[in-house]
């Protein structure tokens, strides 16, 4: 198991138990590039300088910030390290909500909690089986990677898997106010009958989520070109967009769309019917020849 990103106790009131926190994500991209001189195809390389001293090593560089223009005070890492914080050790439960209560955009970074150890086993279980029977998210503040974090802890839901989620969260300060983008949205009466037609389409293709089912398909491209540059091929190249052509009926397209996924769907069952009919008609037609006796040699 790797190291845990985080460590340390949830408290819940007088109840306080021990957690380790795990990235819950992976970058699974394989194309890694590197930035080279278009005209040499060297490597370009960074170097860290100051104006007066040149190069400067890692062990010599700490943060700066500038209170005045172009005055900094210096900020060592153990300064940084000793402040004193609660959350750096401890999420303290300060409320909980509905699941269904939190909107996805506060979301950001997923996490795995696991007790830290079997003596922290019984209490992560019991307030585990709480928030998963009540349907309540917890929500506290943890303090890692230079900044303190909302962070909503709820259970899974499958009971195979009997550890918990923890979710970064965005403050609302963070997100910008939906109405400067929605409140210029011309408003129209909607019609019933497209409505209803919406609606049907919406049932024909809904079904249960399956994460599998989606890949990054731009990281196949991307592999397809780069493979293509390396054997000298020729590069696929991708089609341009449609040009926007003229607003179809809209009840026309919903009333085209429902009859498009009746006719997939029928598709989709008609080679069962299909085979078994010509299997039985197969039967009927096949008959099996008359023997015929060998013909005697003169």
């Amino acid at each position: 198991m790797p190291r845990p990103y985080w460590s340390g106790q949830i408290q819940i009131s007088l109840v306080s138990f021990g957690v380790k926190l795990f990235t819950a994500t992976e970058s699974k991209s394989e194309i890694r590039f590197h930035q080279l001189s278009r005209k040499t195809g060297e490597r370009i390389k960074h170097q860290k300088v100051s104006g007066d001293e040149g190069k400067v090593e890692s062990s010599d560089i700490v943060k700066g910030y500038e209170y005045r223009k172009g005055e900094y005070i210096m900020v060592e890492p153990e300064e940084i390290e000793q402040i004193r914080i609660p959350s750096k050790h401890t999420i303290e439960v300060t409320q909980f909500v509905d699941e269904g209560e939190l909107d996805p955009e506060f979301f950001e970074k997923p996490y795995f909690v696991v007790p830290e150890n079997d003596v922290q086993a019984e209490a992560f279980a019991v307030v585990r089986k709480a928030l998963q029977t009540t349907k309540k998210i917890a929500l506290g503040k943890i303090a890692f990677s230079g900044r303190e974090h909302l962070v909503a802890v709820s259970a899974a839901t499958d009971d195979k898997l009997p550890g918990m989620m923890a979710y970064t969260m965005r403050y609302a300060e963070e997100l910008r106010d939906p109405k400067e983008f929605f409140e210029d949205i011309k408003k129209v009466a909607v019609d019933e009958d497209q409505l209803s037609l919406a609606k049907e389409l919406i049932k024909r293709k809904a079904s249960k989520f399956d994460p599998e089912k989606f890949k990054d398909e731009y990281e196949a491209a991307l592999r397809e070109m780069v493979e293509a540059k390396v054997k000298h091929a020729p590069i696929p190249k991708d089609e341009p967009a449609p040009a926007s052509g003229k607003v179809i009926n809209l009840m026309d397209a919903l009333r085209k769309s429902v009859q498009g996924d009746e006719a997939a769907a029928g598709k989709k069952k008609a080679p069962a019917r299909a085979t078994a009919a010509e299997a039985q008609k197969g039967i009927e037609l096949v008959k099996p020849a008359k023997a015929t006796k060998p013909r005697k040699s003169a």
